[in-house]
């Protein structure tokens, strides 16, 4: 592929990484010249004792906390937070938890830093012009990568939308990455988070905005998902592959940050907002479908990616007009595995999502209305084939179904 003639790559978040490191918050924070952050997650995160894990890396120190950020955070969720943080004279914010908490922490600093309760006015990209509170991220989930990207996706539930926002003032000032913080993930939601950044990596090698830095970012992403998702699973213990697990995410996270993605977000984030399904659920579905239906247009950038995930001796031995079909059968294998490891809970296609009453999440008489929803998201600019509805509604029924696009 061309190299672009012009690109701007960004990430200026301080990445924190090792076995130990939360003990080293309050040097950071002393040095964010911040005394008394908020700290923000849920009530998995919290009930699970990684708040409290925290707290004692810290020196055992008293913080006030919100616990109650729900799976799909929204605007009143940010609201209410924002109440918190100022009735506690709060000046900064640490985020503990995956992708709903740390894209709600980014909300939550728009309006304690820039003032009101209005998010909506900062919907979009470049809304948000200045600098905001310190915010420290630790993740505990190994896919989202929002610790070091300049996007915030929250949903407006009254329109059954979500919304993003677009900012390098999103970026936090500190990633920490500890494996202890991802230890407790239970096998289903390691799978869905891990698969929610191999998504992020891949199609932000393959997508219209790639640049060469952001490359280098995906395609190490891509190896280390690969190599330590099923690893990760089987043993909760094996904190090197934790570890590892989160280096793939962040570098994920970075690659995705400065190179955007494609369809496979367009059609994730439609299902979510209409039908509340977890995000990463749907990237692991969409995935294969989004690099299936991109074959005509980028088929040597999909090919290229069989060796990272595959590794050396797979790649050398597919002949190379097979390369990119291996690839996203690849992907297919992986989501079978990921389903006999979780014991069926991880879903292989649309269909198979239940709700917690044992009902389809995403009833097959939706799909009209996600494909409505998902011709408004504009990851879709960023795919290397053009989509419209009826693009949009076949990719959504063959995933429902679990069928390949070519059959």
């Amino acid at each position: 592929m061309k190299t672009p003639g012009y690109y701007e790559y960004c990430n200026r978040v301080k990445v924190i990484s090792g076995h130990q490191v939360l003990e080293s918050i309050p040097q950071f924070l002393q040095g964010l010249k911040a005394k008394n952050p908020l700290i923000i997650t849920d009530k998995g995160v919290s009930g699970v004792g990684l708040v409290d894990i925290v707290l004692k890396a810290m020196g055992g120190v008293n913080l006030p906390v919100f616990d109650n950020v729900p799976p799909d955070s929204d605007l009143n969720t940010v609201r209410e937070i924002a109440e918190n943080y100022r009735a506690n004279h709060c000046d900064a914010i640490i985020a503990i938890g995956g992708g709903s908490v740390i894209d709600t922490a980014k909300g939550v600093n728009i309006l304690v830093s820039l003032g009101g309760d209005n998010l909506m006015q900062f919907a979009g990209s470049g809304k948000v012009k200045s600098r905001l509170k310190p915010l420290l991220v630790i993740p505990t989930t190994s896919g989202t990568g929002s610790e070091v990207t300049l996007v915030a996706v929250i949903a407006d539930h009254e329109r059954s939308v979500k919304l993003g926002f677009v900012s390098y003032n999103l970026l936090p000032d500190i990633a920490i990455l500890d494996p202890r913080m991802t230890q407790t993930l239970p096998p289903h939601l390691a799978a869905l988070t891990a698969m929610d950044a191999l998504s992020h990596a891949c199609e932000a090698y393959t997508c219209l905005s790639k640049n060469p830095l952001s490359d280098g970012d995906a395609l190490l992403a891509i190896r280390l998902i690969s190599n330590n998702i099923l690893k990760s699973i089987a043993n909760p213990n094996d904190l090197d592959a934790r570890l590892a697990l989160a280096h793939g995410s962040t570098l994920a996270g970075a690659a995705f940050s400065n190179s955007m993605v494609g369809m496979v977000h367009s059609l994730g984030h439609a299902t979510g907002g209409v039908c509340h399904v977890p995000h990463g659920t749907c990237m692991s579905i969409f995935l294969p479908y989004g690099l299936e239906y991109n074959l005509k247009k980028v088929e040597p950038l999909i090919a290229e990616l069989l060796f990272p995930l595959a590794g050396e001796t797979v790649f050398a031995s597919t002949p190379k007009e097979q390369r990119a079909h291996k690839a996203v059968q690849h992907i297919r294998d992986l989501n079978q595995q990921l389903y006999d490891a979780t014991n069926g809970r991880h879903a292989r296609n649309l269909g198979e999502i239940m709700d917690r009453d044992g009902n389809r999440q995403v009833p097959k008489e939706k799909l009209p209305e996600i494909a409505k929803t998902a011709t408004g998201d504009g990851a879709q600019f960023y795919n290397p084939e053009d989509l419209d509805y009826n693009d949009f509604l076949m990719v959504l029924e063959h995933a429902w179904e679990g069928k390949l696009l070519g059959g």
